[in-house]
């Protein structure tokens, strides 16, 4: 099986009888990306990935941008890029310490989910990186198991509309409305587009 169970999963298997069911669905997971997987990857334009510290301290993280910014290299090779945030490099900044991922791709409109774990290296000088408008460095991903999810659970929800911010070719990303908060007075990074007074804005504040 390419999936392997740690004894807790084993515990709870054991305890609820599925153990049969875990390990016929283990024959199903596989280190390498299919067709299909590559079709689904690459439709997608946003996924939550799951990282964690050396200590072990998790983060989890949503990544979105226009569909096909994950693309699909080769069965072991899946690449996205990293575009301007916060700044606090929660996620990313993990990988230097701790390169195993936890990547969920979902098709919200079909509930259609896919599973992808692996190890991640930052490439500052990848040369796809020139194919990204607006990425920082682009993050490759090596894949331990590949699985499909069950789509029971999964709220079915419809596109309003696309981030604006997300980088294009086809436009200039505004600045965020946020960096221009006197509370990030003096933060912002020296080349910053949010220093350029002829930058558009954009409403992006959260509302909680």
């Amino acid at each position: 099986m390419s999936q392997d169970y740690h004894d807790g999963q084993r515990v709870l298997q054991e305890r609820f009888d599925s153990r049969r069911l875990a390990d016929r669905l283990a024959e199903a997971t596989t280190a390498e990306i299919s067709d299909v997987h590559r079709e689904f990857i690459e439709a997608r334009d946003m996924f939550f990935l799951a990282t964690a510290d050396a200590n072990a301290a998790p983060e989890c993280s949503y990544k979105g941008g226009d569909p096909g910014f994950v693309r699909v290299v080769d069965p072991r090779t899946v690449v996205f890029p990293d575009y301007d945030g916060n700044g606090m490099f929660l996620s990313i900044g993990n990988l230097a310490v701790n390169p195993q991922v936890g990547m969920l791709f979902i098709d919200l409109t079909a509930g259609t989910r896919l599973r992808l774990n692996g190890t991640a290296s930052v490439e500052f000088d990848d040369p796809l990186i020139g194919t990204y408008p607006g990425a920082r460095f682009v993050v490759r991903v090596t894949p331990t198991a590949v699985f499909a999810n069950c789509r029971r659970y999964v709220h079915r929800y419809g596109l309003v509309s696309r981030s604006p911010f997300a980088p294009s070719d086809s436009h200039e990303p505004p600045v965020p409305d946020w960096k221009l908060d006197p509370w990030f007075e003096g933060t912002l990074p020296a080349d910053d587009p949010a220093h350029d007074p002829d930058r558009a804005i954009g409403e992006s504040t959260p509302r909680f």
